[in-house]
């Protein structure tokens, strides 16, 4: 990861490139606007630890435009959490829903922990603490958090059972990615990774090309990459490596991904799986396959890494995994790119229909919730498609941006500005 890179510039040079497209009569003071964020908590967490002592952790939750309904977002859990990174992930958000055509804006939040060196305990009084700080500012018609890097069903029970206890009153729709019996949705663990497959298969068939006969190499080994590599095998890719955080493995034979997952569940990395090779991540990154998925943090792949690049497409199950300048070196060396505002919107679609099964007090099945991801998915590729040829756009980053930006411009001219 490259870390001279900052994400929130990132974002805003994303909506620059993209708005150069853009009709004129889209003002320029409309697009500073969609740049920045309308608000950004930030708060210091005091918790008390099982020893008896105190510790203090910073705490963020970024609001970026609520122009098409409430803020969503995801909250994770990582040293490496920023201002700056809580900004970009609560923008690229915006346009992610926008992209999929889902009634929500952007959030995102996240505390500067790791996680692994707390008890549950300890985590718990921590999520309890940030869910009583963001109280006022969240809630079913306001913003709904989700999980994110090192959070999940757990600590999203958290955050509803104490927004819950605080307001007394039931409203599970406050937040999304909850376990099933605390009122998530079927589907809801294996959306991002579903729809990053759903996403490959198109791009597969724009390009003509067959995903049966594609070689996958994986950069990341959590929640979407793992499901990632499981239900692109599934259709018949052959996934050749994977790493996680300690390291990669390859198999240019082919990997088992639900083996390999067992065995990092077990050790705690992919590392030293039996019969392959170890790699490093860059390794992975320059493995020459038909399919790339990046699917660890931002900034994984910058201009100087992406000259050595030798995958064909690029679907980005990661927020962010590519900067800007790897973007232009991999346009002039036309690899196909699926952005993350579309490859990822699997989770934010599914904790979207969560929301609505909350609303209604109606549970879906988990064929239905799969089959409207599907349709959502597709659709909205459909329409990167429709807008990179029309408008002959350069990638289809640039396609989304496109459509995203004029989605939430047709918002806000259209409720006026206030006051």
């Amino acid at each position: 990861m490259s870390s001279d890179e900052n994400p929130f510039e990132n974002l805003q040079e994303q909506i620059d490139d993209a708005a150069s497209y853009l009709p004129s009569s889209v003002n320029e003071d409309v697009l500073t606007r969609l740049k920045n964020p309308e608000r950004v908590l930030e708060a210091n967490l005091t918790v008390d630890m099982d020893d008896g002592g105190l510790e203090t952790f910073t705490a963020y939750r970024s609001q970026f435009n609520g122009d098409r309904g409430p803020y969503k977002g995801g909250i994770r859990y990582h040293p490496g959490v920023t201002r700056d990174e809580v900004k970009a992930l609560s923008g690229w958000m915006v346009y992610k829903c926008a992209v999929v055509d889902i009634p929500y804006g952007g959030g995102k939040g996240g505390i500067v922990v790791d996680p692994s060196e707390y008890s549950a305990d300890e985590l718990e009084r921590l999520t309890r603490s940030f869910a009583k700080e963001l109280r006022p500012i969240i809630g079913e018609d306001q913003d709904i958090p989700a999980p994110d890097v090192n959070t999940g069903q757990r600590e999203m029970n958290w955050i509803k059972n104490t927004y819950e206890t605080l307001e007394n009153t039931t409203e599970p729709g406050v937040i999304t990615g909850k376990s099933i019996a605390n009122g998530g949705s079927e589907g809801r663990v294996e959306a991002t990774g579903r729809s990053v497959m759903l996403a490959a298969r198109e791009v597969f068939d724009y390009l003509g090309k067959d995903i049966e006969d594609a070689t996958v190499a994986v950069q990341g080994y959590g929640n979407a990459g793992s499901i990632a590599a499981r239900l692109l095998a599934d259709l018949g890719a052959t996934v050749v490596a994977v790493s996680d955080s300690s390291g990669g493995i390859h198999d240019a034979d082919g990997l088992d991904p639900r083996a390999v997952k067992e065995f990092k569940n077990e050790t705690g990395t992919v590392s030293d799986y039996e019969g392959a090779d170890a790699i490093t991540n860059e390794d992975l990154l320059t493995l020459d396959v038909d399919l790339l998925v990046p699917a660890a943090l931002e900034n994984a792949i910058d201009g100087d890494l992406a000259r050595d690049v030798r995958a064909d497409a690029i679907v980005e199950a990661a927020n962010g995994p590519l900067t800007p300048d790897a973007d232009d070196v991999l346009q002039e060396r036309d690899v196909t790119v699926v952005p993350d505002i579309l490859a990822n919107a699997g989770g934010v679609t599914v904790s979207y229909f969560e929301w609505v099964q909350n609303r209604q007090r109606f549970h879906w099945g988990e064929e239905r919730v799969n089959d409207e991801l599907e349709t959502v998915i597709v659709d909205a590729f459909d329409d990167l498609v429709d807008a990179k040829e029309s408008l002959d756009l350069p990638s289809f980053r640039v396609a989304a941006y496109v459509v995203g930006i004029r989605r939430v411009v047709d918002a806000y001219t259209g409720n006026g500005n206030w006051p």
